[in-house]
């Protein structure tokens, strides 16, 4: 039986909009059987774009995160916990995990850390008593600073 492109195409391409697994399956065997005109090509060009853009929002969430302990940390000093301490290591250490999986997103950082700031400013209003008016209307840690592991603003830890 021969199969007509246009209707494999059209296929395919539903496929993507009414089973997302199975179209990523077919799309990984049509690729390893080197079945170049069965791919659905603006799907997957779409999906692959969408991966680099995970990337880059997994990068801001960890740097939300760390922002926010650390606005914690400065602002609430009689608050300070191991848990805090806990955090912070663990989201710098996911941030350059990251960045060393994926070093083409180190000149993303600039920007990623001001968009993460607000959402860092959000998490530290949110956990403590604290208003949005307490903390600086932009970040006050200098990239080297929120990346260094023995950077805790104010007091340092013991």
């Amino acid at each position: 039986m021969t199969h007509n492109l246009s209707d494999i195409e059209s296929k395919t391409s539903q496929l993507y909009e009414t089973d997302f697994y199975a179209w990523t399956q077919a799309q990984a065997k049509f690729l390893r059987d080197r079945k170049w005109d069965f791919l659905d090509i603006a799907n997957l060009v779409e999906e692959i774009e969408s991966l680099g853009n995970q990337e880059r929002q997994e990068l801001r969430n960890c740097l939300g995160v760390l922002l926010g302990h650390l606005l914690k940390w400065e602002f609430q000093p009689s608050h300070r916990s191991k848990s805090w301490v806990a955090t912070i290591r663990e989201q710098r250490r996911r941030i350059l995990e990251k960045l060393e999986d994926n070093p083409s997103l180190k000149p993303f950082l600039p920007e990623a850390i001001e968009k993460a700031y607000r959402d860092g400013v959000d998490l530290a209003v949110r956990e403590t008593p604290l208003d949005y008016e307490d903390f600086p209307a932009e970040c006050p840690y200098s990239l080297a600073q929120v990346l260094d592991s023995q950077f805790f603003p104010g007091e340092q830890i013991e």
